[in-house]
């Protein structure tokens, strides 16, 4: 269980709120989101919601980074999104009345803020801008998911490999890349003995650097090059 004693963010002095789907909210409605949520602090590698549980509520991500992914017929990942500071998690199955089709787990250390089914769809009936937030959202993700999906599967696992890691560079935000092995070629759709080697290729030309987990991108273009992006 998360603990729930870690650190409560004030909604107010927030410094990801700019980035999340309550970014417009005034100040009468940021101190009502203050009022209805908790926050929990939930460590790498701890699930956040499984695949067939009940929706409880939303997880608004205030530190730390989330893999939404969904499991294969033999149990393998499919890593189909990873979220950063300020995304909210788990929206989408608040509209659906279905168990959730994707779990979700921690990628490292994590403070997340919680607000329940109820409270959430409370404020998408009374909120315009929390409501037209969402639809803006969605519309977003279903272009960019059908762009990404077409690339990744037009594309050789190097090519894969490379446009990978310039996407989650841009996720990180300039900080070294920190997937685990395992992680990376669920997230490119290959084994994990495959992307080794690639990495070590990678390493080689002079595009990437690697400390122990954590990845480092140098050659930016190269990386683009051969993704043929």
């Amino acid at each position: 269980m998360p603990n729930q004693s870690y650190r409560n963010v004030n909604c107010e002095h927030c410094l990801v709120r700019k980035d999340s789907l309550f970014k417009d909210f005034c100040k009468h409605d940021v101190d009502d989101l203050d009022g209805h949520k908790s926050c929990s602090f939930y460590k790498k590698n701890q699930s956040v919601f499984l695949e067939e549980g009940t929706p409880r509520g939303v997880f608004c991500l205030n530190a730390g980074k989330i893999k939404v992914f969904a499991r294969g017929e033999e149990g393998k990942e499919q890593i189909i999104h990873v979220a950063k500071e300020g995304e909210i998690v788990g929206f989408r199955a608040m509209f659906s009345g279905e168990p959730y089709r994707v779990s979700a787990t921690t990628l490292e250390d994590c403070n997340i803020c919680f607000i329940s089914k109820a409270d959430f769809l409370d404020m998408v009936d009374t909120n315009s801008s929390l409501r037209n937030g969402i639809l803006k959202e969605l519309s977003t993700e279903l272009a960019d998911r059908a762009t990404f999906i077409t690339n990744m599967a037009q594309k050789s696992v190097r090519e894969r490999l490379a446009f990978s890691l310039v996407f989650l560079d841009d996720i990180y935000q300039g900080e070294m890349i920190n997937f685990s092995r395992e992680d990376l070629a669920n997230f490119v759709g290959t084994a994990t003995e495959t992307l080794i080697r690639l990495l070590k290729e990678f390493k080689e030309d002079e595009l990437i650097k690697t400390h122990s987990r954590k990845i480092e991108l140098i050659n930016i273009s190269g990386l683009l090059k051969i993704s043929g992006s």
